[in-house]
C-alpha cells in the first residue's frame, strides 16, 4: 500500500528531538521550501522546490538521533518520544503545506515503511534547527 508519493521534489527524513518545538519546525519548513537546490536553465542550483512546482514527501525518522558514542548498539535517547514527536511531525506537515502552497505527502508515523528514492543529482543535505546552518 502506498501512503505517500511525489514526482519531482524533496524527500524529507524528519527527526524530532527531545528539545524541539513547533518554532523549530516552522524554521525548518521555511528553510527547506526556500532552499535553491534545483537547477535553473543554465544548470546552476538556483531554484527552490516552490519554484519548480515540486512536492515534498515527509517521513518520520527518529533514528537520525542515533548516538554510537558508547559501544556498537545505537542509543536513541536524544529522540523525542511519541507524545512530543507526533504533534511536531503533524505541525511540520501543516507548516510545509502552507509554504509550499499545496498538500505535502507523508509517510505513516511510527510505521515500518519501505521508502523508495530516485536521487537525481548529488544533493543530500542535513539541516539541524538547533545549529541553524
Amino acid at each position: 500500500m502506498v501512503v505517500g508519493a511525489i514526482d519531482q521534489g524533496l524527500l524529507i527524513l524528519l527527526g524530532v528531538g527531545r528539545d524541539d518545538t513547533e518554532a523549530d519546525g516552522q524554521w525548518l519548513a521555511e528553510k527547506i521550501t526556500a532552499l535553491r537546490i534545483f537547477e535553473d536553465a543554465e544548470g546552476k542550483m538556483n531554484r527552490s522546490v516552490v519554484d519548480i512546482g515540486g512536492g515534498l514527501l515527509v517521513v518520520s525518522q527518529f533514528t537520525l538521533f542515533a548516538s554510537t558514542r558508547k559501544g556498537t548498539r545505537p542509543s536513541f535517547n536524544a529522540a523525542g518520544g511519541v507524545e512530543l514527536a507526533i504533534p511536531l511531525y503533524e505541525a511540520f506537515q501543516r507548516q510545509a503545506t502552507a509554504l509550499l502552497g499545496r498538500p505535502v505527502a507523508c509517510g505513516q508515523f511510527g510505521a515500518k515503511m519501505a521508502v523508495t528514492l530516485v536521487n537525481d543529482g548529488p544533493v543530500t543535505i542535513m539541516i539541524d534547527s538547533k545549529t541553524r546552518e
